[in-house]
């Protein structure tokens, strides 16, 4: 039947007619993705509307799928990253859920360190296959949400479970989620590998039992959009099943999925973990899965931080989101943790605002706009910095003083002091020997307190 829109002013169906379909073989899309090739991008040119939710947020997923891509984490770690997590998230829950494993003894202790912590947000909630034993453990740690697999694609569905078909996936789906329903737990079903999946004629339809099912318990159960190997992409008409916007479109419009119970999880395979997330968030999803410094299987997931600049760019200021966590985060990966962050990713790597080139240094001294994303001191806490090599020029020397020393005003260093002169020669000679490692900041301090007297006891008394 039609009812009139109030958001479009238009008539439309109130109900998508979309039957489960059972292929006489299973959907590969073959096409698309061809056995020893690229994955191809097909377009069909439909344009969906470009529609965000009221509100948009974030959700974590570090110590789930992130776990599976670095050593274990111990409970202490958990708890003190989920701390830093409400912490940069602030209090009105940009960072609004984050999601555990449950199976191991030091898994659920970590649960229940953080849920003493009694943070709002981000909540603490689970994640299991879709197995009553599984369920059991939700009901034991006393969680208010659980995320549960279920797996869209004929690569999944007809080669884990061999001899089934698509009818027996979504019932033993439904299954477990009205289990998880009459003992009074939120539900959020991960469609995973969403994008090789049977759009019309597996997955909407599944998400249609899964609203009448919520609609008739009048408790909501979200839908985690899968983008599982890292397949979708953002084009404006690509056709499904690769297509973001097609795909949160379809599940809002088609499927009658209202945006605040819609979530989106991508992966980095083509580099569009971060561009895909926002994707979502434009047409209509209004939450988007990350974990910390984008960790994650194969190539990991979208960077929480990243989303966290995208959010603040889309929608404006928030002041309870304190980025400079953002730069503890990454310190306690590296010293706490052992993780090593590739120097140059961007907001956390060690060299994310670094320069080796003096003509971008001698930029930098008269205005840093020039040469730097945004304030980086003010955002993150981190203010610009140069790393002297063979092309640092004196500009690049007189830069690194003037920071590393901490020189403002009328006692900063300019690129015409002779003594920068003379250790751009120094530095020049070596490189002209072979020499081809960056300067270390001892062998800058030692050549400033050669060459620089009225410096040279500053230098001395600073760290190496």
């Amino acid at each position: 039947m039609l009812k009139f829109d109030e958001h479009t002013r238009t008539l439309q169906r109130d109900e998508h007619l979309f039957a489960l379909q059972e292929p006489e073989r299973p959907e590969y899309y073959d096409d698309i993705f061809p056995e020893g090739k690229v994955p191809k991008v097909a377009f069909n040119l439909r344009h969906v509307p470009m529609h965000p939710a009221a509100q948009v947020w974030i959700t974590d997923t570090t110590f789930r799928d992130g776990q599976q891509a670095m050593p274990p984490l111990t409970p202490q770690q958990i708890v003190d990253l989920y701390d830093l997590l409400h912490q940069l998230g602030g209090e009105n829950g940009l960072i609004r859920t984050s999601e555990f494993f449950i199976y191991e003894e030091h898994h659920r202790k970590a649960v229940e360190d953080c849920l003493a912590l009694g943070h709002r947000y981000p909540e603490v909630t689970a994640w299991i296959r879709a197995h009553p034993k599984d369920f059991q453990l939700v009901k034991d740690m006393g969680l208010a949400e659980t995320g549960i697999l279920t797996s869209v694609s004929d690569y999944h569905i007809f080669h884990k479970w061999p001899g089934s078909n698509r009818r027996q996936a979504i019932d033993r789906y439904l299954g477990i989620v009205k289990e998880a329903l009459s003992a009074g737990i939120r539900c959020r079903c991960h469609f995973e590998d969403l994008t090789r999946a049977d759009f019309y004629g597996f997955v909407v339809p599944f998400a249609i039992e899964l609203r009448k099912l919520a609609e008739e318990n009048g408790v909501p159960i979200k839908i985690r959009a899968c983008d599982t190997m890292g397949y979708g992409v953002p084009y404006p008409g690509a056709a499904l099943p690769r297509s973001v916007p097609g795909i949160i479109y379809g599940l809002n419009y088609h499927a009658g999925i209202p945006s605040e119970w819609l979530e989106w999880h991508g992966h980095n395979d083509f580099h569009k973990a971060l561009v895909n997330s926002a994707t979502a968030w434009l047409y209509g999803c209004a939450a988007v899965n990350a974990t910390l410094l984008g960790v994650g299987e194969r190539t990991g997931n979208a960077p929480i931080e990243g989303l966290v600049m995208e959010y603040l760019a889309l929608r404006g200021d928030d002041p309870t989101v304190n980025t400079q966590v953002i730069t503890e985060i990454a310190r306690y990966f590296r010293k706490e943790i052992g993780h090593e962050i590739p120097a140059q990713q961007p907001f956390v790597g060690s060299r994310f605002n670094t320069t080796l080139a003096g003509i971008h240094a001698d930029a930098l001294s008269k205005d840093r706009r020039i040469y730097t994303i945004f304030d980086t001191a003010a955002v993150l806490g981190v203010p610009p910095d140069i790393r002297i090599t063979d092309k640092c020029g004196r500009a690049g020397i007189a830069y690194w003083m003037n920071l590393n020393l901490e020189l403002e005003g009328e006692s900063q260093i300019s690129k015409d002091h002779p003594g920068v002169l003379e250790i751009l020669e120094r530095i020049t000679e070596q490189y002209q020997r072979g020499r081809v490692t960056i300067m270390s900041d001892e062998e800058m301090l030692k050549l400033v307190a050669e060459h620089i007297p009225e410096l040279s006891e500053k230098a001395r008394s600073l760290p190496s």
